[in-house]
């Protein structure tokens, strides 16, 4: 009895100081994570249901807690401020429906083109199409001005193949209107967030079509690195088993890669849409929100919001709405990428029919 519980009392202090070990070492990180993250956000919650001017401390017994007033302005109450958040989300919206489809797809499949082996200059090419990746954001943002410009090299090579390019940085009309000024009553007469229903279907604007690619020329070569790593450690023996079967390239590429690459798949997602969701600086250097506000987005009026008009409070509401946008978005891609079990139905279809496939053969 005594012998055997003496080790247990061993194993246990073992344990306890196993667990204070951990603590000590994780207490550097735990304490500047917490005064310089965790106290930042929970001031700005704070300021987010208050009515902060900006003026001295948000914790000063002057400062009164407003509840979701500030919320509610933006969401619902049927100013400016709501048709600015309501236009900033329409235009960030379509932004992220067309940047991270399409960046995630040219990443996989230049990750695809530099993975083969038999490539000449391979790390040219990675290099080549990492670089913009690296280069400052407001360096690739003047660039931009410069070659989207009304007599830059875009618009000169449109005209090359007979094509009037347009004033892309001061163009405000949707992409997807086709030229059409009014639209049917039925989408102008009716408003979300602000924001007529004929705007919020006329996708983003020319100038934030510039913008778009922007980002997937800017970002396309990290994400390019992250498929790239996750292909050099896929297994080469269901690649050979598939072409054993006979299965064409396009069909190995759907049935075996793009299934093993679900992990990194998730990964670019996820970034690409907090990437998306939280674009600044290029609108900030750029344009600043305009023409007519067709370029403006949550992050930039947050910004604009508490620095500029000095509406700290309405800011930091901005703020949290679009971290629950990004998270709901986190979510729902998770949701549509998870892996499917297989019913029992299916299990015992696919063990009744192994046996006779091999027999066949």
């Amino acid at each position: 009895m005594t012998a055997t519980a003496v080790p247990r009392r061993k194993r246990s202090a073992l344990r306890r100081g196993q667990a204070i070990s951990g603590w000590l070492f994780t207490a550097p990180i735990l304490v500047i994570l917490g005064l310089f993250l965790l106290v930042p956000v929970l001031m700005a919650a704070w300021v987010s249901v208050s009515d902060w001017s900006g003026r001295g401390s948000p914790l000063s017994p002057n400062v009164n807690f407003v509840g979701g007033e500030n919320y509610a302005e933006l969401l619902a109450g049927g100013g400016l401020a709501e048709r600015d958040f309501g236009m900033s989300l329409k235009n960030n919206l379509w932004y992220v429906l067309l940047v991270v489809p399409i960046q995630t797809a040219v990443a996989l499949s230049l990750a695809l083109l530099v993975n083969r082996k038999f490539l000449r200059g391979r790390g040219f090419f990675r290099t080549a199409y990492y670089f913009p990746s690296v280069t400052s954001s407001v360096a690739i943002t003047v660039l931009w001005l410069f070659l989207f410009s009304t007599t830059g090299a875009v618009n000169q090579l449109l005209s090359y193949i007979g094509i009037t390019g347009p004033n892309w940085f001061n163009d405000p009309s949707g992409i997807f209107h086709f030229g059409i000024e009014q639209g049917p009553p039925l989408l102008t007469d009716n408003t979300a967030l602000g924001v007529s229903w004929w705007d919020w279907i006329g996708g983003p604007s020319v100038a934030m079509s510039a913008f778009i690619i922007m980002a997937v020329f800017t970002t396309s070569g990290t994400f390019m690195l992250l498929f790239l790593a996750g292909l050099q450690h896929l297994s080469e023996d269901v690649e050979e088993a598939a072409m054993v079967d006979g299965a064409n390239p396009w069909q190995r590429f759907w049935r075996v890669t793009l299934p093993q690459l679900r992990a990194t798949l998730f990964t670019v997602i996820t970034l690409g849409l907090i990437g998306a969701w939280q674009v600044f600086d290029q609108i900030y250097t750029g344009t600043r929100g305009n023409p007519a506000k067709t370029t403006l987005t949550p992050a930039y009026l947050s910004y604009s919001s508490a620095f500029i008009n000095q509406e700290w409070a309405q800011g930091a509401a901005i703020a949290f709405i679009l971290f629950a946008i990004i998270i709901a978005f986190t979510i729902f891609q998770r949701w549509v990428l998870r892996e499917r079990a297989v019913s029992k139905r299916r299990m015992r279809w696919l063990n009744v029919k192994t046996p006779k496939a091999r027999s066949s053969r």
